[in-house]
């Protein structure tokens, strides 16, 4: 009797060790590569250093047309210049204009 006694004691005891393993195992598995993980929060950080290097881009190209808009606002710049830089950028002519063809070598 008592030898079934210790058998069922220890039993009983490796028993609750490996459901307390289990479960530690089972949210440490998840602690990593859970949806709300380690793996998760490296995703998400190599995720924000790349948002962040193309807002900086986005920011620079602002400032460079930012840059370009200020020229062209009527105290900065001629209104002929601009009309005629209009022109060539955009191909346009004036019907009363007198065109010339020149030929390209």
């Amino acid at each position: 009797m008592v030898t079934r006694k210790r058998f069922r004691t220890v039993l009983n005891a490796l028993a609750l060790y490996t459901i307390a393993a289990l479960v530690i195992g089972y949210f440490g598995v998840n602690a990593y590569s859970g949806n709300r993980g380690l793996r998760a929060k490296q995703d998400l950080d190599q995720q924000i250093a790349e948002l962040s290097a193309e807002l900086d881009a986005l920011k620079a190209e602002r400032a460079n047309w930012e840059r370009r808009v200020s020229l062209l606002k009527s105290e900065s710049i001629d209104p002929d210049m601009l009309d005629e830089r209009a022109r060539v950028l955009l191909n346009y002519a004036d019907p009363r204009e007198l065109t010339l063809r020149l030929k390209q070598p």
